[in-house]
C-alpha cells in the first residue's frame, strides 16, 4: 500500500487527509472520500480508507478538525464538532475544499468517486449529495440525518445508502421520515436499512455507553459493510 497525507487550507485552517491505495497498478483508481466521526480524523477511518484501499480504491480520510486535532474523549469531541453543526454553511465550505483536494490527486479517476462516513461524518457525506458535489454515490453509517436548512428544493443526483441502528437516539424516528422525505422529494435514488435492537456507533468495536447511547453490535456492523460495499460496487463500476 502507498500511503500519504496531503495538506489543504480552508479559511486559514491547515487541514491534512489520508491518502491510501494500492501501489501494484498504475491505472486511476475509483476512489471513497471517508467522513470521520466526532472525534475528528482518528486511526478508526484511517483504517476504514486502508480496507477500502484493499479492494481497490482510493481511500481518503478527510479531516474537519485541523492538522493533527482529535478530541480526547465525549466532552471534547462534542466541543470541535458543535461548530459545524451550528453552521452548516461553513462545513459545506469545508467539506468542499477536501473534494478539491481530492479532485488534485492523479491517481484517482474523478469520474467515480463516493463518500461515506461515521456519525458526524454521516451527517456530512448527505450535506456532500444535498449540495450537489460531484459524487456518484454516498454511505451514511450511524449518522446524523438533520438537513442543513439551506439546500431546499436541490435535486439530489448522487445515490444514497443510508445505515440506520433503529434505536439510534441521535437520529429518531421523526429524523428518518423527515430524511426520507427530503431525498423523496429531491428526486434521489435512495435507500435506508434499518437495523433492529441497534444504536448508535454500531460499527465501532470500542462504543460501550449505553447510557449515551453509542453500543457496537457486531451483526450490524457486519451487516451494513456488506451492504455498504454492494454499494460501492454499482455506484463506482
Amino acid at each position: 500500500m502507498i500511503e500519504h497525507f496531503i495538506e489543504y487550507e480552508h479559511d486559514g485552517t491547515v487541514l491534512e487527509a489520508y491518502l491510501v491505495l494500492d501501489g501494484g497498478s498504475s491505472r486511476p483508481r475509483p476512489a471513497v472520500m471517508v467522513a470521520h466521526t466526532w472525534e475528528g480524523r482518528g486511526e478508526f477511518v484511517c483504517d476504514k480508507a486502508r480496507i477500502l484501499a484493499g479492494q481497490g480504491y482510493a481511500g481518503f480520510a478527510i479531516d474537519l478538525y485541523g492538522k493533527g486535532v482529535v478530541g480526547s474523549g465525549p466532552e471534547e469531541n462534542a466541543q470541535l464538532m458543535q461548530p459545524f453543526l451550528d453552521d452548516r454553511e461553513y462545513l459545506q465550505a469545508r467539506l468542499l475544499a477536501a473534494f478539491q483536494a481530492l479532485g488534485t490527486i492523479e491517481a484517482v479517476d474523478h469520474t467515480k468517486i463516493a463518500a461515506i462516513g461515521y456519525c458526524f461524518g454521516g451527517l456530512c457525506v448527505l450535506d456532500m449529495a444535498r449540495l450537489g458535489l460531484s459524487v456518484q454515490g454516498v454511505v451514511s453509517l450511524h449518522g446524523l440525518l438533520g438537513a442543513p436548512g439551506n439546500t431546499d428544493g436541490n435535486p439530489i443526483k448522487s445515490k444514497v445508502l443510508i445505515l440506520h441502528g433503529n434505536d439510534d437516539p441521535m437520529a429518531p424516528v421523526d429524523d428518518v421520515i423527515a430524511v426520507e422525505r427530503e431525498l423523496s422529494g429531491a428526486g434521489a435514488d435512495w435507500q435506508l436499512h434499518a437495523y433492529g435492537n441497534t444504536m448508535h456507533s454500531f460499527t465501532n468495536p470500542n462504543a460501550n455507553n449505553p447510557d449515551l447511547g453509542t453500543v457496537y453490535n457486531e451483526c450490524a456492523d457486519r451487516r451494513s459493510w456488506a451492504s455498504m460495499m454492494n454499494f460501492l460496487g454499482e455506484v463506482l463500476k
